[in-house]
C-alpha cells in the first residue's frame, strides 16, 4: 500500500458508519421514536423543520408546529430526552419536499443564522441534515444564504469547543447527483461549510432509470457515480480527499416498499443487497424514508401502490427494513451506550419535587384514569387505564398488562402545569337514563367527557378503565374549548 493510500484508509478509519432512520415528526399517527423496539431504530433524524407560515424566519416543524408548541402538543422535547436517555441518538432535517425551507422563506442573514442556531441549542444536537429538494436546488441566493448562516454557526459552535456535523441531503438519479445537487454542494463548500457528507436519495427515479433495472441496482449505481461525483467536488474546494474518505463522505437513502413513482417498489431484497454493499464500501451513512413507514399496511388500506405515510405498501411479514439495511451498520450514540460498563452501584432514587414537577407527583392511594399524567423518580408516566397503587415505575411489571406508560425524564425548567378541572354545571352530569346523541358532552366524576355515537346507560366508567369500545371520549383541555362533534 502506497503512502497516499495509507493515509487515507487511516483517515476513513477515524469516520464511524452510521445508520440513522428518518422520522416524520408531524405525520399521524404519531411514531413513538423514543419507544424504538431495535438498536437500529435507536438513531433517528427528526424531519422536518421549515418556515412557519405566518414568521419565514422562524423555525416550525412542518409548517404546523412551533418548536413551543411541538414541545406542549407533541412531547416533543421530552420524547428527545427520553430516546437519550435509552442510549439512542438525534439528528435535525432542515427542509424536505413540501413547505418553504427557512433560507428560501427567510431573506434575513442575521435572523435566518438565529433561527438553526436556535434549533440545534433547544434539541442540544451534534448534527444536522439539510434536505434541499425541488426549487429550493435552483434558488441559488438560499443556497448562498443557508451556506453563510450554516459556516457562521458551525464557526459560533467552534468557539464554545462544540462540533456540528452537516449532511446535505440531495437527489440523485442512476448517474449520480444531478447538475444542480452538485452545484449545492460546491457552493456550500465555498462558502466555508464543513460538510460531513453528502446523502444521496435514491428513489423515485422515473424515467432515468432503465427499465427491469432493480432499485437496488439503480442506487448502487447512483452511489459509484456520486462517489466519484464528491471527490472532484472536494477536491475542487482544496479538499483532497482519497477514495475511502469519499466513501465515508457518502450516504444513501433509498425510500422504502412503495416510492412516490409508480412502479418503483424498494423490496426487502433490495434493502439486504444495499446493506451488503455499504459495509463493502465503507458507506458512512446510511438512512431511509421512513421509520413511520416500517411496516405491513394493515387489510383495511384498499390500495397498497398509493404510498402512505404510515406503511411500506409491501408485505413485510415479521421483518423490519430498519433491521435489513442498518445490519451491523453501528448507530451513533447507541453502540457507546451498550458496550459501557455497568455501573458499580444503582442510581440513586431521585426526589420528586411538587414545586417544578410539571405533574402532580404518583400518590399510592389516588385514583387515575387514561390519560393522567403524573411525575415519579424524575421521570412522567401517563396512565393507560383507570388505575390505582401500581407504581409506574416497578421493575417486574412487564407488556401490555403495565397500567403506565414512560413518556421521558423531567426537563430543567419544567414548572408545574395547571391543574385542569372543570367546573360543575359546564355540561349536565351523565344519566343512565338519558338518550345521547354524537357529540353530546356531560360531566362525569370530575371529567368531561363527549358521545362518540348514540348512546344510552353506558357509563362513562368503562372508559375510564380502558374499555376500548366505549361510547365515551374523555375530553382534553382544548377540546373543551373546541365546539362538539355534529
Amino acid at each position: 500500500m502506497g503512502l497516499r493510500s495509507f493515509q487515507d484508509a487511516n483517515a476513513a478509519s477515524s469516520i464511524p458508519s452510521v445508520f440513522s432512520g428518518y422520522v416524520d415528526v408531524t405525520a399521524t399517527p404519531r411514531y413513538s421514536f423514543e419507544s424504538a423496539a431495535t438498536p437500529e431504530a435507536k438513531s433517528v433524524v427528526l424531519s422536518f423543520i421549515v418556515s412557519d407560515k405566518g414568521d419565514p424566519c422562524a423555525p416550525s416543524w412542518g409548517a404546523a408546529y412551533s418548536l413551543t408548541a411541538a414541545e406542549a402538543e407533541l412531547d416533543l422535547d421530552r420524547r428527545i430526552a427520553r430516546l437519550r436517555q435509552s442510549g439512542g441518538a438525534v439528528s435535525i432535517s432542515f427542509g424536505g419536499a413540501i413547505n418553504t425551507e427557512l433560507s428560501v422563506g427567510c431573506t434575513d442573514p442575521a435572523r435566518l443564522t438565529g433561527a438553526y442556531r436556535d434549533v440545534v441549542e433547544r434539541y442540544d444536537v451534534s448534527s444536522i441534515d439539510l434536505d434541499i429538494e425541488g426549487t429550493a436546488l435552483a434558488d441559488t441566493a438560499s443556497v448562498d444564504r443557508r451556506a453563510q448562516a450554516v459556516a457562521a454557526l458551525q464557526a459560533d459552535r467552534k468557539k464554545m469547543g462544540k462540533t456540528l456535523d452537516v449532511w446535505l441531503t440531495l437527489p440523485a438519479d442512476p448517474a449520480g447527483l444531478t447538475q444542480t445537487g452538485r452545484d449545492v454542494v460546491a457552493r456550500t463548500l465555498r462558502a466555508g461549510v464543513d460538510v460531513t457528507g453528502v446523502n444521496i436519495m435514491t428513489m423515485d427515479f422515473g424515467g432515468s432509470k432503465p427499465a427491469g433495472q432493480s432499485m437496488y441496482d439503480a442506487s448502487a449505481s447512483a452511489a459509484e457515480a456520486a462517489h466519484a461525483q464528491l471527490q472532484t467536488l472536494y477536491r475542487a474546494n482544496g479538499q483532497d480527499i482519497g477514495s475511502d474518505t469519499a466513501w465515508r463522505r457518502l450516504g444513501i437513502t433509498p425510500m422504502i416498499g412503495q416510492n412516490d413513482v409508480a412502479g418503483e417498489v424498494f423490496t426487502l431484497d433490495d434493502a439486504s443487497a444495499l446493506n451488503a454493499y455499504a459495509k463493502s464500501k465503507g458507506v458512512g451513512r446510511v438512512s431511509m424514508w421512513s421509520l413511520n413507514r416500517d411496516r405491513t399496511c394493515g387489510s383495511n388500506y384498499p390500495n397498497v401502490a398509493k404510498v402512505s405515510d404510515s406503511c411500506s405498501g409491501i408485505n413485510q411479514g415479521d421483518a423490519l427494513f430498519s433491521t435489513v439495511l442498518g445490519a451491523d451498520v453501528i448507530p451513533t450514540g447507541f453502540a457507546a451506550a451498550q458496550t459501557a460498563p455497568p455501573s458499580a452501584s444503582p442510581s440513586p432514587t431521585v426526589t420528586d419535587d411538587p414545586s417544578t414537577s410539571p405533574y402532580p407527583v404518583w400518590n399510592e392511594s389516588a385514583r387515575y384514569v387514561g390519560g393522567d399524567r403524573i411525575v415519579w423518580h424524575g421521570n412522567v408516566y401517563e396512565a393507560k387505564w383507570w388505575t390505582q397503587g401500581d407504581s409506574p415505575d416497578n421493575p417486574v411489571d412487564q407488556g401490555a398488562t403495565v397500567p403506565w406508560k414512560l413518556i421521558g425524564p423531567v426537563l430543567p425548567g419544567d414548572r408545574p402545569s395547571p391543574r385542569t378541572t372543570v367546573a360543575a354545571g359546564t355540561f349536565p352530569e351523565w344519566s343512565s337514563t338519558t338518550v345521547y346523541k354524537r357529540g353530546s358532552r356531560i360531566l362525569f366524576d370530575g371529567y368531561a367527557f363527549e358521545a362518540k355515537w348514540w348512546t344510552q346507560s353506558d357509563s362513562p366508567q368503562a372508559m375510564l378503565e380502558g374499555a376500548p369500545d366505549s361510547p365515551w371520549m374523555k375530553l382534553t383541555p382544548a377540546q373543551i374549548q373546541s365546539p362538539a362533534a355534529k
